[in-house]
């Protein structure tokens, strides 16, 4: 069957992914096999002290995304989407939306880059005896309800991004297991929310004074393979407003961008990793054991099909090197010249392979907004060298491709060599590792192991998802997550890996002996700017 006539049939799968900066939508075949895509670039805002999206940036950007990719299918195939086999939604994990008995939103959307919930996730912490960081959805909730808002005692019902748009398109209340492991802390043994913790969270003096208890307000935890609903009437026609679009189409359980950036690299079995770095970051180990102690750095999430995965998220990543590749855009426009972005990526990324290793006593910090995982609530933009640092074009980007991993370095450095966690080998993916062979050579030396990049790892989540949408819709009888992806998506599958580089490794450490020092002049500059 070719293209055409597979997607004419409805046999395609599609996965969508609402990432930080942009949506995504692919369209693939039963061999994962990408067809075509979609996109849709976005920005969140800083608004009354909340990073926020609107629910009209949700659904505009959600239908712009998918219009785009029937027009890229059109212009490819010269035909339209009617049919499809699956479709999975997937977006950035945790924060909170939070809807009252009409379904409608109580406050804005508040996205995990919100370092505002400190209290709560400390007293969480303590009373569960479990790592509840600051960006999980109940710390958003039992921080609102510590500050006693308005709205709390109307929650009927809350979700993540992913679970709401699920929600939008099948009325159905439920969330994939991974994305849910983001919401509240999930017994891996049932498949379900710890129950010990529900009753402790529903026994706290705050809580019992309002008219829910926890579990009523919460989605219902499918797995990797489950059937999450049909697309409604009403559904198709949200996504589609063309009209062309049939309902009646399976959705894969909703997951959030961990999970799918897992099934992307093939990281879902014990023993293997993932680095997904892009604007913010975060590395994922399937775990052989329970850690020995709880420990602030690392969450305890799992993957779609419920393996106990440690987790250290860093709010920050390579918005700072973005900002500083536009302003060399800027000196490239005031000299009379158009650069080609593709290009001056890739060069200004290469050339972080001329720095030193040590990048040459530059040092920066990219802390956009606050990163819990070094303790600030709060973040400041800081570029800091002395007299003597060599401070060529080659260490000022090495360095910052470092300081993008620099938080991350801190919270594995704990995994690794704290609780001895074993990984076979870490795969990489995302605007980091876009250009071949150097952000992969820089991580194979933050965690001194090697680092491997697929062939279709620029896909990302929003193909990871279409693959969780396939796996719905094709899985055979007992067939599990990791075989399938073993066996009818990665076999055979082109990938680069690349072994840490010893003086790499070492200058690292070095820099990152610097980077832990000079956290106190970015508590300085974050008390003077912020």
């Amino acid at each position: 069957m070719n293209n055409t006539q597979l997607i004419t049939e409805g046999k395609a799968s599609l996965g969508i992914e609402f990432g930080s900066t942009r949506i995504k939508a692919v369209l693939i075949d039963g061999a994962g096999t990408p067809l075509a895509s979609g996109g849709f670039g976005w920005e969140n805002r800083f608004e009354d002290g909340v990073w926020t999206y609107s629910l009209d940036d949700i659904h505009t950007g959600l239908q712009t995304c998918y219009r785009d990719l029937c027009d890229n299918v059109r212009a490819q195939y010269g035909v339209e989407i009617t049919k499809l086999s699956a479709i999975g939604i997937s977006a950035m994990m945790h924060g909170y939306m939070a809807f009252d008995e009409k379904d409608t939103l109580l406050v804005p959307f508040r996205t995990w880059r919100n370092t505002i919930t400190g209290e709560a996730a400390e007293k969480l912490t303590k009373e569960f005896n479990y790592n509840i960081p600051q960006r999980w959805s109940i710390s958003h909730l039992y921080q609102a309800v510590l500050n006693k808002e308005e709205h709390v005692p109307s929650v009927k019902f809350f979700t993540t991004l992913a679970g709401y748009v699920h929600f939008l398109l099948t009325g159905e209340r439920v969330l994939g297991v991974g994305d849910a492991s983001g919401m509240f802390p999930i017994d891996t043994t049932k498949g379900t929310y710890d129950e010990t913790m529900l009753a402790k969270f529903n026994a706290l003096p705050e809580i019992q004074a309002l008219p829910w208890n926890l579990e009523e307000l919460l989605p219902k935890v499918l797995m990797a393979g489950d059937a999450a609903g049909t697309l409604t009437e009403a559904g198709a026609r949200f996504l589609d407003p063309s009209g062309n679009l049939q309902p009646g189409i399976l959705l894969c359980p909703p997951e959030g961008d961990a999970g799918t950036g897992m099934v992307a690299t093939n990281s879902v079995k014990v023993r293997t990793g993932n680095i997904s770095a892009g604007t913010s970051v975060f590395a994922m180990v399937v775990l052989e054991k329970e850690l020995s102690k709880v420990y602030p750095e690392i969450d305890l999430v799992t993957t779609p099909d419920n393996a106990l995965v440690g987790m250290v998220h860093c709010n920050n990543c390579t918005s700072e090197i973005n900002a500083w590749v536009n302003l060399f855009k800027e000196f490239y426009e005031a000299m009379g010249m158009k650069p080609d972005m593709n290009q001056l990526f890739t060069t200004l990324y290469s050339k972080a392979l001329d720095g030193d290793t040590d990048c040459g006593g530059l040092l920066s910090y990219n802390y956009l907004s606050g990163e819990p995982v070094t303790g600030f609530q709060d973040g400041a933009l800081l570029f800091a060298r002395n007299a003597n640092a060599s401070f060529t074009l080659g260490n000022f980007m090495r360095m910052h491709l470092y300081s993008a991993l620099g938080a991350l370095k801190v919270g594995l450095d704990i995994l690794f060599d704290e609780e001895q966690v074993q990984v076979d080998e870490m795969l990489g993916h995302g605007g980091y590792f876009k250009t071949e062979g150097v952000g992969q050579s820089i991580a194979a030396a933050a965690i001194n192991a090697p680092v491997s990049v697929m062939k279709t790892a620029g896909e990302g989540g929003a193909w990871g998802c279409a693959i969780l949408a396939a796996f719905a819709a094709e899985k055979e009888a007992n067939e599990t997550l990791p075989e399938y992806l073993g066996n009818k998506i990665f076999a055979g599958m082109e990938s680069s890996k690349l072994l840490p580089d010893a003086k790499s490794v070492e200058g690292f450490r070095a820099f990152m002996a610097t980077y832990k020092k000079g956290l106190s002049i970015e508590q300085e500059a974050v008390s003077v700017l912020a």
